[in-house]
Order: C-alpha cells, then sequence, then structure tokens
C-alpha cells in the first residue's frame, strides 16, 4: 500500500512539472481471514484517490454476490449495473467475490455480472476502482478461471492475521474510543482471553475483539446493576478481570474455573469469603448515582442477556 501511495503522488508531482505522468490501473485484490481491515483500508483508499484527484468522490460501495446476480433470466443486468452506477466516481469492495463464479451450476448468472464488471472496469478505468476481496487461496481459484479479471487486477495485496500484541492494541483502542479503562488484572486476563479466542475456530481478528468488548460491557453493566451502593463515574468506566473472566472462553476450555458462579451453586470447601457487595465509603453526591435510579426490574433481564 505504501507504494501504491507513493507512486500515485509521485505522478501527481510529476504532472505538476510538466512531465507524463499516466493513470495507473488501481484495481485491486485483497486477500486474507476475517477481521483483517480490508474494507477499513478499501475505504481509506477511496479517501486518498479523492485527495490526489484521481477519484471525484471516493465513496465505497460494498456488496456481495446477492447484490449483484439475479435469480432469473434478464435481472442480473439492470441488478450488477445499477451497483456499478452507485459506485462510479468511487471504489466498488466486493467482498467474497469468487462467489460470482459457480462453474458446476449451469444455471448460475454470475458470469453474466462477471462480463457486465469486466466491461465497467475498462471503460471507466478513470472514475472507478473495483477491489476483489476474500480468501487467498480462493481468490487464486477465481482468477484461474477468470483470466480476463485477472488481467485487469493490478494490485494483490494480502493482510495477514494480526499477533496476540497487535490484537490487544486494538482492542484498548476500541476500550478507550468509548471512555472503559482495563483495570491492571482485568488487561492480564483480558490478553489471556486473546490467546484462547485465536485457537478457536470463527475467529475473526479485529471484528471478534469488537463483539468481545460489546459482550465485556454486558457483563460490567449487569455486575453493577446487580451490586449494592452508589455508583460513580470511576465504576462505570472500570472494567475488571470478574467482567472478563465471566467469558464462555475460560469455562470452555477449562483454562481457569469458573468465576461469578451463583452462590446456590458452590459446594463451600472452606470458610465462606467476605460478601463482595459490602458497601463501602459513600461517594460525594456529584459523583455517584442512587442505585434505585438504575435498578428496578433490571438485574433479570441483564442476566437473560449476558448469562
Amino acid at each position: 500500500m505504501r507504494e501504491i501511495g507513493a507512486l500515485l503522488l509521485v505522478d501527481n508531482l510529476r504532472g505538476r512539472f510538466g512531465l507524463s505522468a499516466s493513470r495507473p490501473s488501481l484495481h485491486m485484490c485483497f486477500t486474507g481471514s476475517p477481521g483483517t481491515g480490508k474494507t477499513t483500508l478499501a475505504a481509506r483508499m477511496g479517501e486518498l484517490l479523492r485527495e490526489l484527484g484521481y477519484l471525484r468522490k471516493g465513496q465505497l460501495v460494498s456488496v456481495t454476490r446477492d447484490d449483484l446476480v439475479g435469480q432469473y433470466v434478464g435481472h442480473t443486468a439492470p441488478k450488477t449495473k445499477e451497483v456499478l452506477k452507485r459506485a462510479l466516481g468511487g471504489v466498488l469492495l466486493i467482498d467474497e467475490a469468487y462467489y460470482l463464479y459457480r462453474p458446476d451450476n449451469e444455471r448460475d448468472y454470475g458470469q453474466e455480472a462477471i462480463e457486465i464488471l469486466l466491461q465497467f472496469m475498462e471503460a471507466h478505468r478513470d472514475d472507478l476502482v473495483v477491489i476483489l476481496a476474500g480468501y487467498r487461496s480462493r481468490m487464486d481459484v477465481f482468477f484461474q478461471s477468470n483470466p480476463g479479471m485477472a488481467s485487469r487486477i493490478g494490485h494483490h495485496i494480502d493482510f495477514p492475521d494480526f499477533s496476540l500484541d497487535e490484537l490487544m492494541q486494538i482492542a484498548e483502542l476500541m476500550l478507550a474510543r468509548e471512555q472503559y479503562l482495563l483495570a491492571p488484572a482485568a488487561r492480564d486476563a483480558f490478553r489471556e482471553y486473546i490467546g484462547l479466542r485465536m485457537s478457536q475456530p470463527r475467529f475473526a481478528n479485529a471484528r471478534s475483539m469488537r463483539n468481545a468488548i460489546d459482550r465485556l460491557r454486558l457483563r460490567q453493566a449487569r455486575r453493577i446493576v446487580a451490586g449494592a451502593g452508589p455508583i460513580g463515574r470511576d465504576d462505570l468506566i472500570r472494567l475488571t478481570a470478574t467482567d472478563v473472566r465471566g467469558s464462555r472462553v475460560f469455562s470452555d476450555t477449562l483454562a481457569t474455573p469458573p468465576v461469578a458462579t451463583p452462590p446456590s451453586a458452590v459446594r463451600s470447601t472452606g470458610p465462606a469469603a467476605p460478601p463482595s457487595a459490602a458497601p463501602g465509603p459513600a461517594a460525594p453526591p456529584s459523583a455517584a448515582l442512587p442505585p434505585a435510579a438504575l435498578r428496578p426490574a433490571v438485574p433479570s433481564l441483564a442476566t437473560e442477556l449476558t448469562g
């Protein structure tokens, strides 16, 4: 991506000095697992190309096979052309583009959509950037079966999976944006959570982090609503290790004993621990919210949502 950006900048400068600067082919293929940033980068690419004068509007139109291919004769062409019309002046991202081609189905209309795409990609190359996205192995098969499409894609960019450290940074950025803070023990627990989650099926990189944070917020909300005493601003911001370890990821993998199990379901093996809900010093009125204002009939609903 840096090379493409550098080329566009240099061509822009060459034009200012009166040097030849032919427009390069900007159709691309993004390959990688879900949640690795393909859609995000496609949107940024549209903005960059607009700022450099390569696109009029720079908008992103993201579609799948269902948006392009019809179900009966004469349905595919108008659907595909309508999408292309919306994308002119910007970027068209076709997610899982290999599903357009189904050679095992003689009555499939995906090939018709591909042919219309090829025509537009050539005729409107100065006003449209098409980005095909999907898994690398499947995209390779797609290009082998569609040499016309392969010849029009000038840039192939692979998006590797994020490392554990990168996913942790992404999660913390998401939390900071929502004004949440992981306590030190919670941070360690969340890092452990990421490690366990990465080894599971259907892991979707940054997308899984977003979903994990949504569930983490639900568990925090259940804990706050079920507690006693005043609720201050710090309580609403802080995420605890208990919130993190309430995830089924820990119990399903037997990584740690279940946490926050209802007292009736626990067999006592020693002296009872002091109740965690014991009220502490009251917070100043300006920094606290009376629990009664938040809690009527809410614990049962919160349990249903996050249990």
